[in-house]
């Protein structure tokens, strides 16, 4: 009989465990091929989750028999502006390469079905790269369905601020 300690865990992430997360996030970005989180990441991550009044940020961990962490899962309530719904926004969802293929990923994304449950949402989205085939079988043996769709990133210029202002009368 497996004791509840052997069974790997899901749980929300601590303030303790930014620094991990933040190694995570490097990993994950290197990963996907993307330049690395900026300096000071942990301490933007610590602001989101528990910093605010009202946290912007749910991260989950998974942690191994051990106490380290092999995994995140980011997600954020956003709104659909077609369906009129609101959805949990599943941000990141990575796991260490070794510890990839154990059931982790599935631990990871019932819980943030569980979050979206618990905030009355009906529905989860998120991306992965095109290139990223395990991924992409992962979540079809999931259920999910994909929408082909481009994400774009923008920077917002430093003069926006002196673009056209828009009216709210």
């Amino acid at each position: 009989m497996i004791q509840r300690q052997e069974v790997p865990v899901v749980r929300h992430a601590t303030r303790s465990d930014l620094p991990r997360v933040a190694e995570l996030a490097i990993s994950h970005a290197a990963y996907e091929q993307a330049d690395p989180p900026a300096a000071g990441f942990a301490e933007r991550l610590a602001d989101a989750l528990f910093d605010r009044a009202e946290p912007r940020l749910i991260c989950l961990v998974a942690q191994l028999r051990d106490g380290s962490l092999a995994g995140y899962a980011t997600c954020t309530p956003e709104f659909a502006t077609w369906s009129g719904h609101e959805y949990l926004h599943m941000d990141c969802l990575f796991l260490d390469g070794e510890h990839r293929g154990l059931g982790l990923g599935r631990l990871l994304v019932d819980a943030v079905a569980a979050e979206a449950a618990a905030l009355g949402l009906q529905e989860v989205q998120w991306n992965t790269p095109v290139w990223n085939e395990g991924a992409i079988r992962f979540y079809d043996r999931l259920g999910a369905t994909s929408r082909e769709k481009r994400r774009y990133a923008w920077t917002v210029p430093a003069d926006a601020g002196a673009l056209r202002a828009v009216s709210s009368s």
